[in-house]
């Protein structure tokens, strides 16, 4: 395994991803700029939970594109529009809704929520971005 998760004693627990990821490849793999949208049909769901799920999915697409897998990633970031602490459980129900599916561990590795006014479109909620490490 080249992604060691670890979530040390003295660390905030429970929270939803791993505080620290070890990882050793020789390549590197970055995806940026997932959203909600599914290429296929071009649909964009208007709730929250919907769009985080088919933005991982985008990003499993786009791991799976270099070779890569969710078990690779060290880290991810998600960019979410009108931030309040309110939508945590939609969030994480687009997680949950996915995890499986997309191979997506849980808890899930180093991950940033990052609250946003507004993305490149207007009816964009989420954004992700995930990095990546193996050999």
């Amino acid at each position: 395994m080249t992604v060691l998760l670890l979530s040390p004693e003295g660390m905030i627990q429970p929270v939803p991803y791993a505080h620290v990821s070890v990882a050793t490849g020789s390549r590197h793999v970055h995806v940026a700029g997932q959203i909600g949208r599914d290429a296929d049909t071009d649909h964009l769901p208007d709730d929250l939970a919907r769009q985080v799920a088919q933005a991982l999915r985008n990003t499993a697409r786009g791991l799976a594109s270099a070779g890569a897998t969710f078990a690779d990633v060290v880290r991810l970031r998600f960019f979410v529009t009108q931030w309040s602490p309110e939508k945590m459980g939609d969030f994480m129900a687009g997680v949950d809704l996915v995890a499986r599916e997309v191979g997506l561990s849980q808890p899930m590795p180093p991950a940033s929520l990052i609250g946003v006014e507004i993305l490149f479109e207007a009816d964009v909620l989420v954004e992700v971005e995930a990095y990546a490490v193996f050999d």
